[in-house]
């Protein structure tokens, strides 16, 4: 078995981008005609869901207007490829690579539908080789990034000597439901953005970053009720259950300790967390879990902060966060995210 490395990181911002003070008023709007508690309840969700900024593929008048899922998902389809491309090209360019050395790509994105996926219209568009393996992962939501990783490694650890790039591009704002008054569609439009980020991989004898020490996911049973998306007419419809945060307290122990333990690592060996910010309260669950042993989450934070959460792609802009520190030598990460199924997707990493 050969050693696997995640060698570049680099994410692709939307073009529109609003702080979230500029999105408040569109939000009164919105909701004008709901009971003047429910606005003021909503506009609460906003001010204090930790995000102060967030980007999209569409301006923010254009998110508030109703229009069908038909003309959202031609704009996601449209801008998914034009992020898509971007990012690669950008991980390229950094790491030195020509696009025809990659022999796996694998695209990443659960808010939009697209047949060819788009690993295609890349694959044309930077003139990949003909024969490179590809892999679209279309429903697992928040945990697709990670998801994605895994995959590579599998794949990576198999085949000594190749490269891999996951690509992942997601737009929960070409979701939005303008007449659905869920709290699930309060928190998700209150916590969303959009971004892409795209990860290279490499099994060859000189490469170079992180290793990848193991991967793991974990299914949580008879949880399928707690995230995902409901097809509807208007397009996707978020489900977002409260108990989440509780699901995630209550299993941490059996999520992290024996992951940790078959890769002969422990919590007090792990240096660095680069965790999926799912939201504000499912970053202070995993902060007090993580605070009570002395460790920070703070690049979770403030990712969150920055870009708000964009689905499948926000860890990856963590992950880059830490692929721009000087880290020492033998230091361990920890990559964890949480998506639809229910299940948590694990990452050990070792500098």
């Amino acid at each position: 078995m050969s050693e696997t490395r995640i060698h570049t990181v680099t994410k692709q911002l939307p073009k529109f981008s609003n702080s979230t003070s500029e999105i408040l008023p569109f939000v009164a709007d919105w909701l004008a005609d709901q009971d003047e508690r429910f606005r003021r309840k909503v506009l609460k969700i906003f001010e204090g869901a930790a995000v102060d900024k967030r980007y999209g593929i569409m301006d923010v008048k254009s998110v508030f207007t109703p229009t069908s899922f038909e003309e959202k998902n031609t704009i996601y389809v449209r801008e998914a490829k034009e992020l898509g491309t971007q990012v690669l090209q950008k991980a390229l360019d950094k790491s030195g690579w020509s696009a025809d050395s990659l022999d796996y790509i694998i695209t990443v994105s659960c808010t939009g539908i697209m047949i060819p996926s788009l690993d295609a219209y890349i694959v044309n568009e930077l003139s990949l080789r003909p024969d490179i393996l590809r892999l679209p992962v279309t429903e697992m939501g928040c945990a697709a990034g990670v998801s994605g990783l895994i995959y590579a490694a599998n794949f990576l650890k198999a085949n000594p000597g190749k490269r891999a790039a996951i690509i992942a591009v997601e737009s929960p704002t070409a979701t939005f439901q303008h007449h659905d008054y869920s709290m699930a569609n309060m928190v998700s439009v209150a916590i969303f953005g959009d971004g892409a980020a795209c990860v290279l991989l490499s099994s060859e004898p000189e490469a170079k970053g992180p290793k990848i020490l193991g991967e793991e996911m974990y299914h949580f049973t008879d949880a399928t009720h707690l995230m995902g998306f409901d097809l509807t007419n208007t397009g996707l419809k978020m489900i977002l259950d409260p108990a989440v945060p509780e699901m995630i307290s209550s299993n941490f122990p059996q999520i992290i300790y024996p992951f940790l333990e078959k890769l002969d690592s422990s919590i007090e060996k792990v240096d660095h967390l680069i965790f999926h910010p799912g939201g504000r309260k499912i970053v202070q669950t995993v902060d007090q879990l993580f605070g009570q042993l002395g460790k920070s989450i703070e690049d979770t934070r403030e990712t969150l902060r920055l870009y708000g959460n964009m689905s499948s792609a926000t860890v990856l802009y963590v992950l880059e966060r830490f692929m721009e520190k000087d880290i020492n030598e033998g230091e361990q990460g920890l990559i964890l995210s949480f998506g639809p199924g229910f299940s948590a997707q694990r990452m050990l990493l070792e500098w």
